[in-house]
């Protein structure tokens, strides 16, 4: 194991263990080497690393906190190797949106409010019937996080707050070639939104599929 490695590691199991606390400010990294048995160049190494995954935050001036450890927070690291997609994963993230997505749409089901669902409503009545390609999948990202942050999961909103940025330009080029995606998205949006106001989970959880699958199935069609 890389000597930078094993400091990740060690402080890896301090925060595990609970000797590390969210919050909690490391000791100096003289004193901390040395209780690890690690020299001050690997520790450096191994905190600038965890910083980077938002694990440890550094305060220049003050020192080196554990972070929240939030899930959210955590996940922000997802994004950030999200980004490096090629094409020809889209198709993997669709798929894996697919598992994900219906399943966090029918525990919305439970616990969205009426409130919720008419701001959902109000949204989709300002697209109109024929909106912008642009729009509607603007429109659509609103829609899925808003619907998914109800579901009382905050890694799995965080989880699919991820994987929905590579999946928006395939969204996009479907939308100005297919020629009844836009109508068609619009309905579903319609239909996933009535299950949610009837409280009836596995129909909501079965329009979320069909809505994802479609676009999944146009995806492999044409490439």
């Amino acid at each position: 194991m890389a000597v930078t490695d094993e400091a990740i590691e060690k402080i890896k199991g301090m925060i595990v263990s609970g000797a590390l606390r969210p919050g909690d400010r490391l000791p100096k990294e003289s004193e901390l080497a040395a209780d690890l048995g690690l020299s001050r160049n690997s520790l450096r190494e191994a905190v600038r690393a965890l910083s980077l995954i938002r694990i440890l935050d550094v305060r220049q001036g003050d020192g080196t906190y554990v972070t929240s450890l939030d899930p959210q927070l955590l996940l922000e690291a997802l994004s950030f190797v999200v980004d490096f997609h090629r094409d020809d994963t889209v198709l993997e993230f669709l798929a894996v949106r697919r598992i994900l997505e219906p399943a966090a749409t029918a525990m919305a089901a439970a616990r969205i409010t009426t409130a919720q669902l008419d701001e959902l409503t109000t949204q989709l009545d300002a697209l109109g019937a024929a909106p912008s390609v642009e729009d509607l999948v603007a429109c659509d990202l609103e829609f899925h996080r808003g619907i998914v942050q109800t579901s009382g999961n905050s890694v799995l909103c965080s989880l699919l707050d991820g994987l929905s940025g590579p999946t928006t330009r395939a969204r996009i080029w479907r939308g100005l070639t297919q020629e009844d995606a836009v109508s068609r998205t619009l309905h579903e949006h319609r239909q996933i939104l009535a299950a949610l106001r009837e409280r009836d989970g596995e129909a909501a959880r079965s329009w979320a599929t069909v809505h994802i699958a479609s676009v999944e199935q146009w995806l492999r069609s044409t490439l």
